[in-house]
């Protein structure tokens, strides 16, 4: 009799616990999403160069460049009417941008990464190269 109450009482137990983590989960992932938002709209910047896309939750598009950002928003400016839009972070379904000065940087950074590779590409061979002749010397 003990068996059956301490594992009915365990079940209970473990439907509660997979009930709060997923609740905490969905929130979780609200989180993330708004979170993923805010930091791709940081990296583009703004200003005009600082072009968007903005896809939102209840379907509507929105377009141009981001003039301003806050904690919980931005605001878009549409080029051919001049609007301004704010835009919460938590109503964005989906994003688009690019940022001439972003995509500026990343070659840069690029070309850093290939010059790292070149530098240690050349400075392996020539210690191979020396390891191989004292070891033909030893020989």
């Amino acid at each position: 009799m003990f068996k059956k109450i301490l594992s009915f009482v365990l079940i209970v137990l473990l439907l509660n616990m997979i009930g709060v983590s997923s609740a905490y989960s969905q929130e979780d992932k609200q989180a993330r999403a708004i979170e993923r938002v805010r930091e791709n709209v940081r990296k583009l910047g703004v200003g005009e160069a600082a072009q968007i896309e903005v896809k939102l939750l209840d379907g509507r598009k929105i377009k141009g460049y981001i003039r301003e950002t806050s904690e919980d928003s931005f605001v878009v400016v549409d080029v051919k009417t001049s609007a301004a839009t704010t835009v919460d972070y938590s109503q964005v379904k989906q994003i688009k941008g690019r940022n001439r000065l972003t995509a500026a940087k990343v070659g840069l950074t690029i070309v850093k990464g290939v010059a790292i590779v070149a530098i240690v590409a050349v400075v392996a061979t020539v210690v191979s190269a020396v390891l191989l002749h004292i070891l033909l010397k030893e020989n």
